[in-house]
């Protein structure tokens, strides 16, 4: 049996809206379950709504947006909106694609994590859930 401080890390990948390429969300989800952690996937078109439910009743540790859409800043805004209300603040909130170094600014001072563009190797990405959850799971 394992306790809460040595069980797989848990993230959710989501696409979320009407963007239908979910490509890189797969490479994404697949390079995590690579390394070590369980990854649950929601496929194409959800809502905020549904990712932050999913993330409820699945008990991840962070949750992963793909979006290319050019809807980040509504979407990530409404999902933290919903994480906060939830008070999911033990989850991480995290995510890439096709968003402007401007916008990331505003969005980590919204209280998301890093984000990613494409190309940023997915040791990266997955050594970044690693090491929060990690400093997370140590208080």
């Amino acid at each position: 049996m394992t306790n809460e401080l040595n069980r797989p890390v848990r993230v959710l990948v989501a696409k979320v809206g009407l963007d239908g390429h979910d490509r890189g969300a797969k490479v994404i989800a697949t390079a995590l379950r690579d390394a070590g952690m369980e990854v649950i996937y929601t496929g194409l078109r959800q809502t905020p709504e549904m990712v932050v439910s999913a993330a409820l009743q699945e008990d991840v540790d962070a949750i992963g947006i793909s979006i290319l859409s050019g809807a980040h800043m509504t979407v990530f805004s409404k999902v933290i909106a919903l994480m906060k209300e939830k008070e999911m603040e033990d989850v991480l909130l995290t995510g890439g694609g096709i968003i402007p170094d401007a916008d990331m600014k505003t969005l980590q001072t919204m209280g998301v994590g890093k984000l990613f563009p494409p190309g940023t190797p997915t040791s990266a990405i997955a050594q970044y859930i690693k090491d929060w959850v990690k400093e997370k799971r140590s208080f």
